[in-house]
């Protein structure tokens, strides 16, 4: 018989407490190896390139989704007047019509819904921001001029989480339903 098959599956309940104890087991462990405020900020820097890239490729792929959509949309509300002057309501040229005009619609919906362009447009200007503060840290430049390197490298990490954060922000408030204008009479 297979080794595998005669392992007895343990219950939901020890696999939640095999997972806090691993947790806990890791926080008491970072507590041992955590390195001085200094290290930290070293390394916060030398990982926003990344970031920065990971946001610039979200943006393009938003921006790719929303220009594809856009040329979609522009298509098919070309070809519904086409159709209309090519099929005088014959029953083939019905269905056609039909099925752009659907086309259209959802098209429409989801871009709306999605809203892939201010997605776009909001990551790119936060990996434009954080490279902004990037560059002025690397050249020694205001805000990060001063001769305190330490003082800058924790100054430049809290604009980059500011940034982080707005980011965050904005892109929970594309999530959320638009609302009507509350005072309107």
């Amino acid at each position: 018989m297979d080794e595998n098959n005669t392992k007895v599956a343990k219950s939901v309940a020890d696999l939640r407490l095999d997972l806090e104890l691993a947790e806990e087991l890791r926080v008491l462990s970072a507590a041992y190896v955590t390195s001085p405020a200094h290290e930290r900020r070293y390394s916060y820097r030398e990982a926003i390139p990344a970031e920065v890239g990971r946001l610039r490729a979200e943006g393009r792929r938003y921006s790719r989704w929303h220009n594809g959509l856009q040329w979609l949309l522009i298509l098919c509300s070309a070809a519904i007047p086409a159709v209309t002057a090519l099929y005088d309501p014959p029953q083939p040229g019905k269905g056609l019509l039909i099925g752009l005009g659907a086309a259209v619609s959802v098209i429409t919906s989801v871009m709306g819904y999605y809203k892939f362009r201010e997605r776009s447009f909001n990551l790119q200007q936060t990996a434009d921001s954080i490279e902004q503060h990037l560059a002025a840290l690397d050249l020694s430049i205001p805000p990060y001029g001063d001769s305190d390197e330490e003082r800058d490298l924790a100054q430049f990490a809290e604009a980059v989480e500011a940034l982080r954060d707005e980011q965050r922000k904005r892109e929970q408030q594309l999530d959320q339903p638009h609302q009507g204008q509350q005072g309107a009479v």
